[in-house]
């Protein structure tokens, strides 16, 4: 019948059930009465027996035919498992009502249904979202303009503990302002996430900034100065300039690439344009006006007239291997 599910009372019984030669798909519930788990999982498998009238959904009680709980090695209930052809193809412990779906969906061949599919993706979206960055702010409105209280409240805490953090402006995405509540079960904003993890709302960084924990759980903002010395050093020669070495954006840093491809030394690019901060930062750590920039172990060369009179004396590839 469809619609049903079938009971196995015996290890005869549970046999036949799989073998149903009209059935591809057979889902056995290994259940116990004095577990309330397995009641409410015996109503999720009658749900699915509405949906999947052509699986054959079992309720075979555990402790009643031992010598088949014993051949699955069945320790706990519920616990479900799913045959073809005779062939055991999975199995799932314990009451997870939305596991178990989408695996009868999966073996069953169904398609989700949309709206699970939507919830599924808003998920895995608000996943990325708390770990797009080491601390994400969720709050009204963005850093520079808040838009209530508590957010601006949120981030003079935050700048004032020099924390690096990004933000997302809930009022741009109501399905994540709405979705949000639901996956970090907190209600209200601003909301705040180390590593993924929730931190609270304002209270609770107000009590970590009172007892002085803020500073150990929240990443500090390096400083601009550290930030241009790490990266002047990261490799023997850098080259900061508009573009990187695939595209160049301007002449100069185009006709400094082709010095630097010739001459046959290893090298890396810093695309200025991709970077505000650092763009202007670096004029004045560098005390030099204007791009391309060319550091050799941590010390600036110059720009593309110094490399081109470097080139023609015959010195640049000295200096390049910071011989001189």
């Amino acid at each position: 019948m469809a619609g049903a599910v079938a009971a196995a009372g015996s290890a005869e019984q549970f046999q036949q059930l799989l073998q149903r030669p009209d059935r591809s798909l057979v889902v056995v519930h290994f259940w116990a009465p004095w577990a309330p788990q397995c009641a409410q999982m015996n109503e999720v498998m009658a749900a699915l027996a509405q949906e999947h009238s052509q699986v054959t959904f079992v309720q075979l009680e555990a402790e009643a035919v031992p010598e088949v709980s014993e051949k699955y090695g069945i320790s706990s209930v519920p616990t479900f498992l799913f045959f073809k052809d005779c062939q055991k193809v999975d199995r799932l412990d314990g009451a997870h009502a939305p596991e178990l779906t989408q695996k009868v969906q999966r073996h069953a061949g169904a398609a989700p249904s949309p709206a699970a599919s939507a919830q599924q993706q808003l998920q895995t979206r608000l996943s990325k979202l708390v770990n797009a960055a080491p601390c994400m702010l969720f709050m009204k409105g963005s850093p520079k303009e808040p838009r209530c209280g508590f957010s601006k409240q949120m981030v003079e805490i935050l700048n004032r503990h020099n924390v690096a953090f990004s933000s997302f402006d809930i009022f741009s995405d109501e399905e994540v302002r709405q979705g949000l509540k639901t996956f970090s079960n907190w209600p209200t904003y601003p909301q705040l996430y180390v590593s993924g993890e929730l931190i609270g709302g304002l209270d609770i960084i107000k009590e970590l900034e009172a007892s002085g924990e803020l500073d150990t759980i929240c990443p500090k903002a390096q400083k601009l100065e550290d930030r241009l010395k790490s990266l002047i050093n990261k490799a023997p020669v850098m080259l900061f300039m508009k573009g990187n070495k695939q595209m160049a954006k301007c002449g100069f840093s185009k006709q400094i690439l082709e010095i630097m491809n010739n001459s046959g030394v290893d090298y890396e690019t810093f695309d200025i344009l991709e970077d505000e901060e650092v763009r202007q930062g670096l004029k004045s750590f560098s005390n030099w006006p204007t791009y391309p920039q060319l550091y050799v172990k941590g010390e600036l060369v110059g720009g593309l007239d110094i490399v081109k009179e470097l080139k023609e004396s015959g010195e640049l590839l000295p200096v390049l291997k910071g011989e001189n």
